[in-house]
C-alpha cells in the first residue's frame, strides 16, 4: 500500500507565512523610515529652533548695543560722563565736601603761584562737589578770566587736573565742577539761547539741526533745555573733540 502525502496545504501555508513575514518586514521597513523621517524633522525643527534663537540673540545683543549707546548719551547728559565711573550717586554729602575742599586747596596753590588774586567757595550742589572761583574785589576778574580761556578750554583743563587731585587723595574719580568768574552760568544762558534757536529752526523746516562741537558741559546744557521743549529731541554723535549734538523733529 502506498501513500500520497499531500503537500499542497503545506506549501500554501509556507506561502502565506512568507507573505506575511514579507508584510511584516515591510511595515517594519515602514516604521523605521517613518521614525528616521521623525527624527530628520525633529532634527531639523531644533536647527531651526538654534537658527531662531541665535537670531533672537544677535537682536537682543543689537538692542543691548543699542540700548547701551543710548544710556552713554543719557550719562553725557547728565554731565561728564567720562568722570563718572565708580563715583557713587549714595556718596556721603561729607565725601563730597571731602572733595571739594581738596580741589579748593589745589586750586588756591595753583593761583599762589601764578599771583592771581580770587576767593573760592567750596560747594556741594545737587550731589556733586563744585569750586568756584570768583573775584576778590580788586579788580582781578579780567585776569581771572585767563583761567578759562577760549570757550572755556582752559577751565575744562583745570577742571580735569583739579579731579586728579581729588583721585590722588582719595582714590576714587570725581564728578567735581570747577567754575571761574561765573562763566559755566553765563555760558548756561548762552546755550539755553542756541538750543530754543536750533529747536525753532527744526520745527519750522522739519529737518535736523547739527550744531557746533562742545564739551560735555556744554552738551549737557543744551540737552537740558532741548528735552524741556516739545516736538522736538535731541543726541550727541562724533568723538571727542568734535563730539556734537543733533537736533531733529521728535518721531
Amino acid at each position: 500500500m502506498s501513500f500520497v502525502t499531500d503537500t499542497t496545504n503545506d506549501l500554501d501555508a509556507a506561502a502565506v507565512a512568507r507573505d506575511e513575514d514579507k508584510d511584516v518586514d515591510q511595515a517594519e521597513h515602514r516604521d523605521a523610515t517613518a521614525e528616521a523621517d521623525a527624527d530628520l524633522a525633529d532634527a531639523n525643527a531644533d536647527d531651526e529652533d538654534d537658527e531662531a534663537d541665535e537670531e533672537t540673540d544677535e537682536d537682543e545683543e543689537a538692542d543691548e548695543d543699542e540700548g547701551d549707546e543710548e544710556a552713554e548719551d543719557d550719562e553725557e547728559a547728565d554731565g561728564d560722563s567720562e568722570a563718572k565711573a565708580g563715583s557713587g550717586s549714595g556718596r556721603a554729602a561729607t565725601d563730597l565736601f571731602r572733595e571739594s575742599e581738596i580741589a579748593a586747596d589745589y586750586v588756591e596753590g595753583l593761583l599762589d603761584i601764578l599771583d592771581y588774586d580770587g576767593d573760592i567757595d567750596e560747594l556741594v550742589v545737587s550731589g556733586r562737589p563744585v569750586v568756584e572761583v570768583v573775584e576778590g574785589g580788586d579788580g582781578s576778574g579780567k585776569r581771572l578770566q585767563a583761567l578759562v580761556g577760549q570757550r572755556g578750554a582752559t577751565l575744562e583743563a583745570l577742571q580735569e587736573l583739579s579731579r586728579l587731585a581729588v583721585f590722588r587723595q582719595t582714590g576714587s574719580p570725581s564728578r567735581l565742577l570747577l567754575d571761574v568768574g561765573g562763566y559755566r552760568a553765563l555760558r548756561r544762558k548762552e546755550l539755553g539761547a542756541i538750543a530754543k534757536n536750533a529747536a525753532e529752526k527744526v520745527k519750522e523746516y522739519g529737518e535736523a539741526v547739527r550744531l557746533e562741537p562742545m564739551s560735555a558741559f556744554e552738551r549737557k546744557c543744551v540737552h537740558d533745555v532741548i528735552n524741556a521743549l516739545p516736538g522736538v529731541e535731541s543726541e550727541s554723535e562724533g568723538v571727542e573733540p568734535s563730539r556734537r549734538i543733533v537736533v531733529r523733529p521728535t518721531a
